[in-house]
């Protein structure tokens, strides 16, 4: 199959699985077939181990949203098949000029749309399609798009046809198909600009020669001096973190034990400090690292001192999550609560990465390259696992447990209020989680999701 094949294939998929449909299980069904087309359409040469991962990750992403339909397990899906189809086309292209080449393609679209050449095949003799498109197709859109321009424009002219019934949503319709088209237009013949593929070697893991030569990097600070502000700066700043990580700990294990409100507005606010310090952290140090300094003979006390500060920020995350989890013992587990888990884990792996940057003179793209990976693997933990399942379960554990709080703001845990009503033979209660959970089960099969029909 051609391209604009695949193109129309999957437009009129996307428009049978969502007319007058919510969103399911159809987006589950699509995101397989996109992934299976596009291992089809791809070449030998690019089904690379990295392909297959993100082929299977994908599908599992494309389960993920069936059996849930929430926003993680669409972030998942959505971001899957980018990837997939991107590393379909470009083997060597860095994941990172993802972002700008999307962008670029969903403004450019309609442009790239009116260029048939580009993504239509050349006959000189039409063929049957040629001849369905131009003698068919096309006049039946321009003349729905304008029947509904004059229908609305003179009630005269609407009721000439008012006995005419057709059960069929119009706008729904159109609405539908432009969508279809938009995506599989933009999935299938996106396009990558020369530019970007001459920027490629910029966001490179590893120095080049030229890079290794000593030069100073401003041309008002000489390298001596360069070197030495690094050298007082992450003296000084590991001096001040000590200090800071002194005071943190003992106001966390010393001072007198809090009631929840102080606990839950303490913890918020040294969180969200320790988040701050180590993003702040991960940049000096990129600022320092940047380029001649990793091979300077003379840098050997500046390594010694920004990995000392890279320790002790590990130290202060690992103190972070301490006073998080005694957050959670105090008073349950909270999506929030284990999102700053999610976080701190992100952060202990950024600052692991940089020790690495450091210690094997890698470049700063490095740590761009290497951590949108683990951003992409939590994207998939958290639409594969059921989270809000896991709240209430080690809430009720723990005595921590609120009816209201997780009936309103906890998703997929019906299974486990049910055997809590049921335990505690609260009939309220089960009556009130069966009425939700039926109201689900009554979608129609494609609006399906597939997490409340296994509920007895």
């Amino acid at each position: 199959m051609k391209t604009h094949h695949y193109i129309l294939l999957t437009t009129l998929l996307f428009v049978i699985l969502f007319y007058d449909e919510s969103v399911g299980l159809n987006l589950g069904i699509l995101g397989i077939i996109y992934a299976s087309l596009t291992l089809y359409k791809t070449p030998e040469r690019n089904r690379t181990r990295t392909f297959l991962i993100l082929f299977v990750t994908s599908i599992l992403s494309s389960i993920a949203f069936a059996w849930y339909g929430d926003f993680p397990s669409f972030l998942a899906i959505a971001s899957s098949l980018l990837l997939l189809s991107y590393r379909s086309k470009n083997r060597r292209l860095k994941i990172l000029f993802l972002i700008p080449v999307f962008v670029v393609n969903c403004f450019t679209f309609l442009c790239r749309f009116f260029n048939f050449d580009k993504w239509l095949p050349k006959r000189n003799i039409p063929g049957l399609w040629q001849k369905a498109l131009a003698f068919v197709l096309i006049p039946l859109v321009l003349l729905a798009i304008f029947f509904g321009v004059y229908s609305a424009g003179s009630d005269h002219f609407a009721n000439l046809f008012k006995n005419i019934e057709l059960d069929i949503n119009f706008w729904q319709f159109v609405s539908i198909t432009v969508l279809g088209f938009f995506f599989a237009f933009n999935y299938w013949n996106y396009s990558v600009e020369k530019l970007i593929y001459k920027q490629n070697h910029l966001l490179d893991d590893n120095f080049k020669e030229e890079n290794k030569i000593q030069r100073s990097t401003y041309s008002f600070l000489d390298l001596d001096a360069e070197r030495m502000s690094g050298v007082i700066s992450f003296f000084s700043l590991n001096i001040l973190l000590i200090f800071f990580i002194a005071t943190y700990n003992y106001e966390q294990f010393f001072e007198a034990v809090k009631t929840p409100n102080q606990l839950s507005a303490e913890t918020h606010e040294r969180v969200n400090a320790v988040i701050v310090s180590i993003v702040l952290a991960i940049l000096v140090i990129m600022f320092y690292f940047k380029s001649s300094f990793n091979f300077d003979p003379k840098a050997g006390l500046l390594k010694i001192l920004a990995k000392i500060w890279i320790v002790l920020n590990i130290i202060l995350v690992l103190s972070a999550m301490m006073k998080n989890y005694e957050y959670v013992i105090n008073s349950g587990f909270t999506y929030k609560r284990l999102g700053v888990f999610g976080f701190l884990i992100l952060s202990l792996i950024g600052l692991i990465l940089t020790f690495i940057k450091i210690q094997m003179k890698k470049r700063n793209a490095f740590l761009f390259n290497t951590m949108i990976g683990y951003v992409y693997g939590t994207i998939l933990v958290c639409s594969y696992f059921n989270w809000g399942g896991f709240i209430t379960s080690q809430n009720i554990k723990s005595n921590h447990f609120d009816y209201y709080y997780h009936k309103t703001a906890v998703n997929f845990n019906e299974e486990y209020l049910l055997k809590y009503a049921r335990e505690n033979h609260s009939e309220g209660i089960e009556k009130d989680i069966m009425e939700r959970v039926r109201f689900y089960q009554k979608e129609s099969f494609l609006s399906k999701v597939i997490y409340y029909q296994t509920i007895k």
